[in-house]
């Protein structure tokens, strides 16, 4: 990870559509996400940057300190937030630790429509508990044995499946794998993320948030 940090500021400019945005925390709680998914990072969220919206988090977490901007509302669960503003929340009031892994080259006007879609399909999903974490990570390395087994479906959903489904919804995982396969590792450049079409994700660059 990038030991050189930018500020928030300058981030929140630079990220398009697709960029990741990845957190690691050191409290009991992120300790345990990243135990149950043996993970070095316990959170992920995506950037979403359309038209004159200002730049957008799709995220899940436990929390419902900001307002949903798909709903309106404050409600736990899968959830859109000013991405400013959840990044601050994230290392100020978290202690999270922040990292920028930017997606080239930039995403297409079809893939923005995937967004979308997926947006309206599982905003307010809720979170699920630890033992439905830990145990739907270790369901995800099973294998599935019945051809057309999928979980896109969510009735609960974790960070990483977020960002996962809205990937493959775009067009850059290819269909195959689970949505409980995926952790906040499987998206930090320690681990091999194969991203279709000529995509790829750089190395993190860590943010400085002020007051952090």
């Amino acid at each position: 990870m990038s030991a050189t940090p930018i500020n928030l500021e300058d981030a929140v400019n630079l990220t398009r559509t697709g960029d990741l945005w990845v957190f690691r925390g050191t409290s009991g709680a992120d300790r345990a996400i990243q135990f149950t998914t043996n993970s070095p990072v316990n959170h992920v969220g995506m950037a979403v940057v359309l038209d004159d919206l200002p730049p957008l988090m799709w995220h899940a977490e436990l929390g419902r300190s900001l307002p949903d901007m798909w709903s309106g509302t404050h409600h736990r669960g899968v959830q859109l937030h000013d991405l400013r503003d959840a990044v601050t929340v994230w290392a100020g009031r978290y202690g999270q630790r922040a990292w920028l892994r930017q997606l080239d080259p930039a995403v297409t006007a079809g893939m923005d429509d995937a967004v979308l879609r997926t947006i309206a399909r599982l905003d307010g999903v809720p979170f699920p508990s630890t033992a439905q974490l830990a145990w739907r990570w270790a369901r995800g390395r099973v294998p599935a044995f019945r051809r057309g087994v999928r979980d896109n479906d969510l009735e609960t959903a974790y960070c990483a499946e977020v960002v996962a489904v809205t990937y493959e919804a775009m067009g850059l995982l290819a269909p195959g794998r689970r949505p409980n396969w995926y952790d906040p590792g499987r998206f930090w450049s320690g681990d091999d993320l194969r991203l279709t079409d000529g995509y790829s994700l750089g190395a993190e660059i860590a943010v400085d948030v002020p007051g952090k």
